[in-house]
């Protein structure tokens, strides 16, 4: 799917969840499939799937989206020195399903248990083949040590997960897809949720509204970022 001829028209979904704009809370909807259109149309309308146990799939649209601005982007002298000395090389999209795949195995002290089910893994990678979902791919020699992976929500790149096996791995993978990024055009990262590492690279809060204005600006931009 990589390209460097920008979309001459851009076409939004139709959304069939509700607007976001409206919702009081940071859920928006309950129940719906995970189908190829219905993920896009989440996407491209500023909405996530986040599963939780005891409820129907719930759809989040976070009151304070969490963004990550390029102009903002820090980088501390440890981060610095690791990506000069790493003897890493990234990929885009080689191995999408072992990066996913490896994103749900990896433990989370933070967090009981992890969201990315079978049924998320098998969605977003038919995502992937529809050319929507990306991986990031960090590999030492022939070996996977990291990754990262996300969704195009129309010139906005909305980081889902990340993992290591290597130190420094994921966070490498995802300085490498911010210069990826900022190549095409790209000028911030959807983080959905703030996390200690995204705030430590220069991630802030916004308001929903403001960050549905930047979304929606950046797709009739019509950029294309993979």
């Amino acid at each position: 799917m990589n390209s460097d001829v920008h979309r001459s028209v851009v076409i939004v979904p139709r959304s069939s969840f509700p607007d976001p704009r409206a919702a009081r809370g940071d859920i928006v909807a309950l129940g719906a499939d995970l189908s190829v259109q219905t993920l896009r149309d989440a996407y491209w309308n500023g909405i996530f799937p986040w599963p939780h146990e005891r409820l129907p799939l719930p759809w989040f649209s976070p009151r304070r989206r969490a963004v990550l601005f390029f102009d903002e982007l820090h980088i501390g002298r440890s981060l610095r020195r690791a990506k000069r000395q790493a003897a890493f090389t990234f990929t885009i999209d080689r191995d999408f399903p072992s990066v996913i795949r490896a994103c749900a195995a990896s433990p989370r002290p933070e967090q009981d248990g992890t969201w990315i089910g079978a049924d998320i893994i098998a969605a977003y990678t038919r995502l992937h083949e529809a050319g929507d979902a990306h991986s990031i791919e960090v590999w030492r020699d022939e070996e996977l040590v990291g990754g990262v992976y996300g969704v195009d929500s129309g010139g906005v790149f909305t980081g889902e997960s990340m993992f290591h096996t290597a130190s420094d791995a994921s966070k490498l993978a995802l300085l490498f897809v911010i210069e990826h990024l900022q190549s095409r055009g790209s000028t911030f990262l959807d983080c959905q949720v703030m996390t200690p590492h995204m705030e430590a690279l220069g991630a802030r809060e916004i308001p929903r509204t403001r960050f549905l204005d930047l979304l929606r600006a950046a797709q009739k931009s019509g950029i294309a970022i993979f």
